[in-house]
Parts: C-alpha cells; sequence; structure tokens
C-alpha cells in the first residue's frame, strides 16, 4: 500500500518535533543558556507563542481531518506558524550570534517545516472539495508520539513565558548603578555569569563600557552593539581614557580534574589577564581611579565549620588558596600606581542560572539530598548583591582594601538541601556519598564536600544593605 500525503505529513512531523526537542535542550538550555540571558526576554516571549502555537498544530495534524470550509482554519494557522518562525530568525540574528550547530539545524528544521506543509497543503487540496467537517483521525502510534509531542512542545512554551516574565520582573528591579556619576569602565570577564550582568546593568544606566572579550563578535550580539569589546589588550592604545577597571576574567574552577595542566589554565587565565592589565596600565597616560578586582573565599581554605573568617583572617592552604591569593597579589601593583585598590572575596554566587542550576537539577527530578556528611558551610551571595558592591564600590571614594563579598547569613550544606527541598516541594533523600567523588575529582572535591563560614564584616562596617540577607529569601526569588 503506498503512503498518503499525510503518513509523510506525520513522518516528517515527528522528524520535525525531534529536531526542534535538541534544539531546545542543547542549545537554548544547555549551550546558550536563554532562560536566564538577562537580553533573551524578547526572544523567549515569541518562543513561548509559537511553542504553544505549536503543541496546537501538532495535535491537531495528528488527530484532525479538516474538511471543506475548515482547510481554511487550519491553513490560517500554519500561516501563522510559519510567519512567527520567520520572526523568530530574525530576532535570534539582531540579539545573538548563533553557534554554527544551531544554524545548520535552523535550516534542516527549515527544509524539513517546507516539505511537511508543502505535503500537508497536497493534502488540504483533497480536503477542500469535502463537505465542512472536523473529522477523527485514527494516525496510530504516530498519533500517541505526537500527543508527547504537543504537550511537551506546549510545556516548553509555558517554561519560556515564565522565564520572559522573570526577566521582565528582574528588570524592573533598581539599577543600582543608575546614581552614579558617568563612568567609563573596562571590565574583563564582561560575558561570564556576573559580567554579563554588570555589563548590561552599566550599559542601561548610561555608562561607557569596553568589554575585553575572546570572542568580540559574541559579545557584540550579547550586548546590542552598545559595549565596545576587544579581544585583546594590546588594542587598548595608551592614551586611553578609562574611570575604573573592573576584573572579573577568570575560567571556570569546576570543571575537569585539576591535573597540573588545569592548575596552570585557571592560574594564567586570572594573573596572566591581571598581569596584561598592569602592563597596559604601566603604559596608560591617563590612569583610572579605580580598580575593582574578583578573588574568592576559596582563598581562605577548607576551615571548621564554627570558624568565622573575617577579612583579615590567615589564608589557608591548597590550590584554590593559592589561586586567590596569586590573583589577589597581580593586582597590587595598581594600587602602586595610584588606584583606589577595591578586592571583592566572592562566595558561591546564586542569581538565574549560574552555580545555582547544577545544584537545584537533582531537585528537580526529586533525587536531592546532602553530600557527604553535610556540614559543610556554604558562604554565599546573590547576584544582585554582587552588583550592587561592585556599584558600591565604583561610587564610595571611603572603599579599600580587601571585603568578603558574602550573604550575612551561611548555612550547612544540608540545610542548603532542606531549604530547596521545602520551596520546590521535592523530598531531600538522595545523599551523596564523599569518599568515592573524593577518588574521582581529586583536590577539586573540596568545592563540594569542605567549606568555610565567611563573614561580610567590613562590608556591614560601611553600611552595605543586602538585597538578598538570607538563603531561603534569595532562592524564593530565584525558585
Amino acid at each position: 500500500m503506498f503512503a498518503t500525503p499525510l503518513d509523510w505529513v506525520l513522518n516528517l512531523l515527528i522528524l520535525q518535533g525531534l529536531m526542534g526537542a535538541f534544539d531546545t535542550v542543547y542549545h537554548h538550555e544547555l549551550t546558550v543558556g536563554l532562560p536566564q540571558r538577562p537580553g533573551a526576554r524578547k526572544e523567549l516571549t515569541l518562543h513561548a507563542v509559537r511553542a504553544l502555537l505549536y503543541g496546537v498544530v501538532f495535535a491537531a495534524l495528528a488527530h484532525v481531518g479538516f474538511h471543506g470550509l475548515w482547510v481554511a482554519a487550519i491553513a490560517a494557522l500554519v500561516l501563522v506558524e510559519v510567519g512567527l518562525t520567520l520572526w523568530d530568525f530574525v530576532v535570534e540574528d539582531n540579539s545573538r550570534k548563533l553557534p554554527s550547530t544551531e544554524r545548520v539545524l535552523h535550516t534542516v528544521l527549515a527544509i524539513n517545516g517546507g516539505a511537511l506543509f508543502g505535503l500537508y497543503a497536497w493534502q488540504l487540496a483533497d480536503w477542500a472539495s469535502l463537505p465542512s467537517a472536523l473529522v477523527s483521525l485514527d494516525t496510530g502510534w504516530r498519533g500517541c508520539l505526537l500527543s508527547l509531542f504537543a504537550a511537551g512542545v506546549a510545556l516548553s512554551g509555558v517554561r519560556d513565558a515564565l522565564a520572559a516574565r522573570k526577566l521582565g520582573q528582574a528588570a524592573a528591579t533598581p539599577n543600582p548603578f543608575a546614581g552614579l556619576p558617568h563612568q567609563r569602565v573596562l571590565v574583563t570577564g564582561g560575558t561570564g555569569f556576573i559580567g554579563e550582568a554588570l555589563v548590561s546593568q552599566l550599559l542601561a544606566a548610561g555608562h561607557n563600557v569596553t568589554v575585553l572579550a575572546r570572542d568580540p563578535l559574541n559579545a557584540a550580539y550579547l550586548f546590542h552593539g552598545r559595549a565596545r569589546c576587544v579581544p585583546a589588550l594590546d588594542q587598548l592604545h595608551s592614551a586611553e581614557q578609562f574611570d575604573a577597571i573592573i576584573n572579573l576574567a577568570g575560567a571556570p574552577v569546576v570543571g575537569p580534574r585539576w591535573s597540573p595542566q588545569r592548575k596552570a589554565q585557571l592560574l594564567a587565565s586570572r594573573v596572566g589577564t591581571t598581569q596584561a592589565l598592569q602592563a597596559w596600565l604601566a603604559r596608560a597616560t591617563h590612569k583610572p581611579a579605580t580598580w575593582i578586582q574578583a578573588s574568592a573565599i576559596g582563598y581562605y581554605g577548607v576551615r571548621p565549620a564554627d570558624e568565622l573568617l573575617h577579612e583579615d583572617s590567615r589564608a589557608g592552604q591548597g590550590f584554590m588558596t593559592e589561586l586567590c591569593a596569586r590573583w589577589e597579589e597581580s593586582a597590587q601593583p595598581a594600587q602602586r600606581q595610584g588606584l583606589r585598590l577595591v578586592t571583592l572575596r566572592l562566595g558561591l554566587v546564586f542569581g538565574p542560572g549560574g552555580a545555582l542550576l547544577p545544584l537545584l537539577l537533582p531537585h528537580r527530578f526529586g533525587l536531592g539530598g546532602r553530600m557527604g556528611n553535610g556540614r559543610q558551610i556554604m558562604s554565599w551571595v546573590h547576584r544582585d548583591d554582587v552588583l550592587g558592591m561592585i556599584a558600591r564600590a565604583l561610587g564610595d571614594g571611603t572603599m579599600q582594601g580587601t571585603y568578603n563579598a558574602v550573604a550575612p547569613e551561611a548555612i550547612s550544606q544540608a540545610d542548603f538541601a532542606q531549604t530547596i527541598g521545602r520551596l520546590m516541594h521535592r523530598p531531600v533523600f538522595l545523599h551523596l556519598p564523599a569518599a568515592p567523588l573524593r577518588l574521582i575529582m581529586g583536590e577539586m572535591a573540596q568545592l563540594f564536600f569542605d567549606g568555610q563560614r565567611v563573614v561580610p564584616h567590613r562590608l556591614q562596617s560601611h553600611g552595605y544593605v543586602f538585597r538578598h540577607p538570607t538563603l531561603a529569601g534569595a532562592l524564593r526569588a530565584l525558585i
């Protein structure tokens, strides 16, 4: 028996659904992290509308025959869907640089979609001459599969709509840089988790921003051409004028095992970049007034849970201590050249995306629990407060030296897991043993199974008011 046009339509629709699911999960969620990107609200809103409409199309084509005048109704629905897809292509090209794999996949999706809707038009032409009616179709296993696809794509649309709404709420929060005098700012690490939000808020407040980025084209897309993006510091001439330098550059410490080669890479990404900044500063004819330097509470090493760590506490031991100490030391020459140096030792930074996503993932599936004995202390900070601290450091000439950039409330990892479980209404029972993971991850396991109780003593003495002082409040805003 020969396949009918409708058979081919259903087969191509299944293929379209599979490719679309891969595009959403791999590109939008894992590669780009679209639901967490500050500038992605318009694209997410469009995705939400298109996905919800796609859910209707999947279900309709799989189960309903459109006869007579009903042909016009389904044809109009398909045309709207095609129009939204074309609009989405334009919005994506204007808002971000697409990875090559995403561009290729979009091309294949467009070809498959063209064949799909062309064949469906053939089927509709046959149905147009029949009496007007909606006829139930028995499409067997393909109908069942497409029903699942319809539900999945509709849920994806709801997820994108909620993400767009949350980004809208974030955009409506007060911008900590809005009240500052106009600044010309050089930012390294400007496309990272903290840096992207920092640059976006600086630009929104009307400041001039230059971003040092390995991929300046991607950075230009990210900030819609509003920031100057350079790939190397040798492109900055000695007469460049900046009021402040914010140095956030550094490869993520969570990743491959800390082999000697990996340690060298982590050091080079921080110390090497900072030394290159110092070399430019030495030849600059106009010296900035302020240098804000990122560091981390890893400086204190692994410490007992009851030891309170202030800014003047001694350094710890191990690679994280070495990494942070050398990073901070490499910024010291700026102070000798007359700049006001402010060093922020960051705790675990929570925000939309970033380190919180992998911590939430097992809880989403009801598999959350403590790590090791759960008594290790987590000193954390919300990204909004990190931006507030940077804004305070830019505008307050009395701030100088090292500050612990952590929230006032440090908690145990077991309490952290319980708080997430309570907010997400999930059980907390799957406890990960430390010994085998320490064996697998080596020294990097300290990031998960050890901790330190750090207090923001100097920030509080300067009168900084935290937007998110408690973990429950911070997580409630994010989850």
